[in-house]
């Protein structure tokens, strides 16, 4: 049994190949301002502006933006899914207050949950701190054909234990490896198992949500405000504003030591919720975009098996109905299409 393919199907497919190419060249040239140049040195106050928003003038502008990038998500999800042979990694960091949660929520809200795991890491729990400090997040990767996120990540052991090293006390580290050059090395690990990751077909996404120090005390307030917030104010969370220069010296030093060819990163304007939002779901399109998944395609053997479960389902139709309700509808949408070419011209 033959299954050509005629002049319309060849028409189509460089009409979506056209059109993927614009949208990438598109997401492309929004998402390159937030990307941190590979070998470049960071100074997070002077070189990104938390309350950027890319020349979008209305938040009902950046919804609407949004709500787009969710649509394309979730068509790319289902082919990465489908395909099976690349999983992607995003991790987000951000200072408390920062939009994490909400950023997760509002991007992936429309893929398949299914596909889709979030793993959050708080404090470390004895079992996770007598391994190395990578252990516990290598526990939470994703699949093949997964999108996992990671709410606050494996930077964190360049973060919060560096500005409170006496969190290196509870690692139980040797002596001998001790000391300023501790965080160097880590860079030096993290950029490592990262290109280990990328090299065995997972693509790593990594989003800084930059939000200024006045932004960030305002929403600590809100949560003090507004009794349904309250659950989410937490007194230690503000009492870490007393670190925030060293916060800014540890994100920047970050940002500089781990943007990498395999795994930039990229830094997100976060005074604005909806525009961080925005900027999250066009670098995980463009990494998704840039992977391209497809669906699989089946031999002549299985379509000729398709063929023949196809006619057997034909057959035990009714009377008063289509032998195949779909090919019907698709076949009349061809014919209005062609219609609608035809008055056109």
């Amino acid at each position: 049994m033959k299954h050509g393919r005629g002049r319309s199907d060849d028409r189509a497919e460089r009409d979506d190949r056209a059109e993927r190419d614009d949208r990438a060249e598109r997401i492309a040239e929004f998402i390159a301002p937030l990307r941190v140049e590979p070998g470049s040195k960071v100074d997070l106050a002077k070189d990104f502006d938390p309350a950027h928003k890319a020349g979008i003038k209305t938040k009902k502008d950046g919804q609407e933006l949004l709500r787009s990038g969710v649509t394309l998500l979730a068509d790319y999800q289902r082919r990465l899914a489908a395909q099976g042979t690349h999983g992607v990694l995003m991790c987000l960091q951000a200072l408390d207050a920062g939009g994490k949660d909400g950023t997760i929520r509002h991007v992936m809200s429309g893929v398949n949950p299914q596909g889709v795991h979030v793993a959050n890491f708080r404090v470390p729990s004895a079992e996770e701190l007598g391994h190395d400090y990578l252990w516990r997040y290598v526990c939470h990767l994703p699949r093949r054909g997964e999108i996992g996120i990671f709410n606050r990540s494996h930077y964190e052991e360049v973060l919060v234990v560096r500005v409170h090293p006496e969190h290196l006390t509870r690692q139980r580290l040797p002596d001998q490896v001790l000391g300023k050059k501790i965080w160097r090395r880590r860079y030096r690990e993290i950029n490592g198992w990262e290109r280990h990751l990328t090299d065995n077909g997972f693509r790593i996404v990594k989003l800084f949500l930059n939000l200024s120090k006045e932004e960030q005390r305002i929403r600590f307030l809100k949560r003090i405000d507004v009794p349904e917030r309250n659950w989410k104010f937490s007194a230690a969370d503000a009492r870490e504003r007393t670190w925030w220069d060293a916060y800014q010296t540890a994100f920047s030093e970050m940002l500089s030591a781990t943007s990498t060819s395999w795994a930039p990163w990229y830094v997100a304007p976060a005074d604005r919720k909806w525009f961080a939002r925005v900027c999250a779901a066009a670098v995980l399109a463009h990494t998704l975009i840039d992977i391209d998944p497809r669906y699989p395609v089946i031999d002549d053997k299985s379509r000729h098996a398709l063929e023949v479960e196809k006619q057997r389902l034909e057959d035990e139709a009714p009377a008063d109905a289509a032998p195949d309700p779909h090919a019907a509808r698709a076949a009349a949408a061809a014919r209005r299409r062609k219609g609608d070419r035809g008055r056109a011209r």
